[in-house]
């Protein structure tokens, strides 16, 4: 009987030790697993040009080490809240290079446009390429009284003088003064900026692209373009 018994404990020692041996080893190939690969950020489907990424449009997977490069981002948060410079594939691992902080380019429901100078009366001279505008309407009857155009603030891709040149310091540029969240730069760089605008280009969607034709085409109307002193602080801040 006692033989019998010592024969069980020894059976059962042995089971022990297998399994434990056996998970030790699963143990290890998953370390050596996550040792080689890195978890990389991902859109879950197509992106295209222009699209404000949200934590719901990305993922992350994981990718062997030797195919993540330096330019490869890793982090949802580094991504979130960044634009697609080009169209992104889904699946695809993202690249710093593909995002852009600053809206330059229109969104993806949007569109760039050229106001016509025939339907502004007057732009303020502070704007830069990249600032939020306040777009008003200003009527010259009591049918079409003076009001705000639209409610929410509208993006600037471009300001230009009459020789067709981005209003802006050459020796201070504002975009690289707005990339790097210099304010102080910023503002000497509209202080001392290399000419007048003439003509400005807004992002808009299709239906107020639509709205600020039909109420100007008649000449009746016309734009007030205003600057709007908290995108400095707001993109400034955001870096």
């Amino acid at each position: 009987m006692n033989r019998r018994k010592q024969l069980a404990i020894s059976l059962c020692a042995a089971v022990m030790s297998g399994l434990l041996v056996y998970g030790v080893y699963l143990l290890q190939l998953k370390q050596i697993k996550l040792e080689e690969t890195v978890k990389v950020v991902v859109p879950k489907r197509f992106v295209p040009v222009g699209t404000i990424l949200t934590a719901d449009d990305l993922k992350t997977i994981s990718l062997p080490r030797g195919a993540v490069g330096a330019q490869t981002v890793t982090s949802v948060a580094e991504a979130v809240g960044m634009e697609a410079a080009v169209p992104l594939g889904g699946e695809e691992p993202l690249l710093s290079w593909k995002l852009d902080k600053y809206r330059l380019l229109p969104q993806a429901d949007e569109a760039t446009f050229q106001i016509p100078r025939a339907y502004v009366k007057s732009i303020s001279n502070g704007i830069r390429a990249g600032d939020e505008v306040l777009v008003y309407l200003s009527g010259e009857s009591e049918l079409a009284p003076s009001h705000r155009l639209f409610e929410g603030e509208i993006v600037v891709a471009a300001v230009k003088t009459a020789a067709n040149l981005e209003i802006d310091d050459p020796k201070n540029p504002n975009l690289l003064s707005m990339a790097q969240g210099d304010k102080e730069s910023m503002y000497a760089s509209r202080r001392d900026a290399n000419g007048a605008i003439d003509s400005i280009n807004l992002n808009l969607t299709e239906s107020e692209w639509l709205t600020l034709d039909t109420v100007c085409k008649g000449g009746t109307a016309k734009l007030i373009i205003a600057f709007q002193a908290s995108s400095i602080g707001e993109k400034g801040e955001g870096s």
